[in-house]
């Protein structure tokens, strides 16, 4: 398949196409699991309240990322504003909760990507783009002939629509979701959705079927494939073992797994008992553990 996965499109065809199918999703919506079914393109909003805008809260190079995202030069994030969940512990709730930002067209988002890719940055990376991906694509339509030519990374919480995924073939080259949780009733009690976990199982069986196995370039970039994040939570809240038995079980040992440590009580968090406090040092070595006893081992840190 050509490199980026987005040239394989006839630029202002087959990416306009994909555009115009996503944006029909949008209206009414049933562009993730929600399927709100507001008309937005009449202004409606729906669970990510949103109606026909398009909110950037930043974009810019971005060093904290995964290490095959960021090589030298950083990954070029894009953060949108607003979600299809809605955690009570989020680490971006200025922007995910409260819907702020600038407004762009387009072709002003267009312009962003391209100006990411002259800053030197080794992929365009959408944060949260679930209910803005039929702008995402809109624009790539514009950006991809005017020589955009870095891989498109997919970063999402892990709920969407495998109908919607099905229209992105051929357009991410690089899919990495947040597998949230394994338990429907924790995910609608800290992130109101009801049926996370199946949703989730088979999003990343798409996402899977369609880019494969994260590859990484000779310099240690990420040039396609599927990596998963997977935030632990205090007291085993997102059923960690039970996710990562999934993935080596039903997606690929040789995913490429980012176990995080990092678990901050966050936004509503410290007013909940369960979820203020940090994550003890002896609960992450469990999910090591339990990653490397399913047959996991890319992503996991080899100073454990």
């Amino acid at each position: 398949m050509p490199y980026p996965a987005y040239l394989s499109a006839d630029p202002g065809g087959l990416l306009s196409r994909k555009a115009d199918l996503l944006e029909a999703r949008s209206s009414p919506c049933l562009l993730c699991p929600h399927k709100c079914g507001v008309r937005r393109l009449e202004g409606q909003r729906g669970k990510c309240r949103l109606g026909t805008e398009t909110l950037v809260a930043s974009a810019s190079p971005h060093f904290g990322e995964e290490a095959p995202l960021v090589g030298e030069r950083g990954s070029g994030t894009i953060f949108f504003s607003s979600c299809n969940m809605a955690c009570v512990f989020c680490q971006n709730y200025e922007i995910s909760h409260f819907p702020g930002g600038d407004e762009l067209t387009a072709e002003q988002l267009a312009g962003v990507m391209l100006r990411l890719q002259r800053l030197g940055c080794h992929n365009i990376n959408l944060v949260t783009p679930t209910h803005v991906v039929h702008a995402i694509v809109r624009a790539l339509a514009i950006a991809a002939p005017r020589g955009l030519r870095i891989p498109l990374v997919y970063n999402c919480g892990g709920y969407e629509s495998v109908e919607s995924l099905r229209l992105l073939e051929g357009v991410v080259d690089i899919y990495m979701p947040d597998i949230k949780y394994s338990s429907n009733d924790e995910a609608l009690r800290y992130s109101g959705v009801k049926d996370y976990w199946e949703r989730a199982k088979d999003a990343v069986r798409e996402m899977h079927r369609q880019a494969g196995d994260l590859e990484i370039d000779g310099s240690g970039v990420a040039r396609r494939g599927v990596l998963v994040r997977h935030l632990v939570l205090p007291g085993d809240i997102a059923g960690t073992a039970r996710v990562l038995e999934f993935i080596a079980r039903d997606i690929s040992r040789d995913t490429y797994v980012n176990v995080m440590d990092q678990y901050r009580p966050c936004f509503k968090a410290s007013r909940i008992p369960e979820l203020s406090r940090t994550l003890s040092r002896s609960e992450y070595l469990q999910s090591i553990t339990e990653a490397r006893r399913a047959g996991l081992s890319r992503g996991l840190p080899d100073w454990l």
